[in-house]
């Protein structure tokens, strides 16, 4: 699900823009979007809302917005974007997700940096290192751009952020503060970030980890199977074929409960060492056609275990002091007499 446009969205790409730009543009022109004008006055003046005035001022940069219904005020806006788009966009290119389509929007924003504009001397490029001189320095640090608000953990295990529940590992009826931000919501519990979650744009969806349910799956080890948890799991392709035969090697040797509740604890071990590391050893486990889930949390503590070979030590003057190798006659005689015996 892709981040569509709202106030932290467009507040929050103002900010990437700073800092691609290497600085602060002392004055932006705008259309009149709802996210940063409440009201149109006479002439050129507007009522701005609240939020985009406190970000402006903790950029330092002024505002100016067009006529309505003069769509030649901001041609030149139009057309650039008209000409990144068919020059870039054109088929719609196809990416894992949000932050990927990102790394590929500024990798194309870099290519055309060495384009020569018609009429112009200089790339793009060299042009905006000319233009930089002139721009604000950038904030210290960005603006706090969320949406913020305070609810309260359900009989679910989750807490309802726009329309939408979030899973989180606390009680029903730890109240938190959920920060919503363009493209993820953040959930906080005694100053300490407790889940975080991909926003949801649609609306009375549930958004489920299954990680903060698997306490309660290990006591009800027969519900995972047709959890929404692992559902949703799967669908988002988090979930990859070896989990699966893992988890149907310890159910057909330990039985269905106690396997199952060992595919558990090793789903555990994906919060210490990560999902990654944790598919790499239960792949590495099959193709030794070792099913145990012991083995594979040896696996992920294999490096930990693992020592350096000892160096030897130069004892320099030491040397001269040779000492004889110790003779094991006498330990002999005693395995001897006591073998006798």
């Amino acid at each position: 699900m892709t981040a569509q446009a709202c106030n932290v969205a467009f507040l929050e790409a103002h900010e990437l823009a700073f800092g691609y730009f290497g600085g602060v543009f002392r004055k932006l022109r705008y259309d009149n979007l709802a996210s940063a004008v409440r009201k149109i006055l006479r002439g050129h003046r507007r009522e701005e809302t609240a939020r985009f005035v406190a970000f402006r001022s903790h950029w330092r940069f002024e505002a100016e917005f067009c006529t309505p219904a003069e769509p030649q005020e901001k041609g030149g806006i139009e057309g650039e974007a008209g000409y990144f788009r068919r020059n870039h966009w054109v088929p719609v290119p196809q990416a894992v997700d949000l932050a990927d389509m990102n790394r590929r929007l500024l990798a194309e924003c870099r290519y055309d940096e060495r384009r020569v504009i018609a009429g112009r001397e200089q790339t793009v490029g060299a042009g905006m290192m000319i233009e930089r001189e002139y721009l604000l320095p950038l904030a210290s640090e960005g603006a706090d751009l969320a949406d913020t608000s305070f609810p309260t953990v359900n009989g679910l295990g989750c807490v309802e952020v726009l329309t939408n529940t979030y899973s989180v590992p606390l009680p029903a009826g730890a109240q938190l503060q959920a920060k919503a931000y363009a493209s993820r919501i953040e959930l906080w519990h005694a100053g300490r970030c407790v889940a975080q979650h991909e926003r949801c744009y649609r609306r009375q969806q549930q958004v489920l980890d299954l990680e903060h349910y698997l306490d309660i799956l290990y006591r009800k080890p027969g519900a995972l199977a047709g959890s929404k948890p692992l559902e949703q799991k799967r669908q988002a392709g988090l979930w990859p074929p070896s989990f699966d035969r893992i988890w149907e090697a310890l159910m057909e040797r330990h039985g269905k409960q106690r396997g199952t509740r060992q595919m558990i604890d090793l789903l555990k071990l994906s919060q210490k060492h990560g999902s990654q590391k944790l598919q790499e050893a239960i792949e590495l486990a099959l193709s030794s056609s070792c099913y145990d889930a012991v083995a594979v949390q040896h696996l992920l503590n294999s490096d930990d275990l693992r020592r350096g070979e000892c160096e030897a030590i130069d004892v320099g003057a030491l040397a001269r002091y040779p000492r004889p190798l110790p003779v094991m006659l006498e330990y002999d005689q005693l395995l001897s007499a006591g073998a006798a015996q």
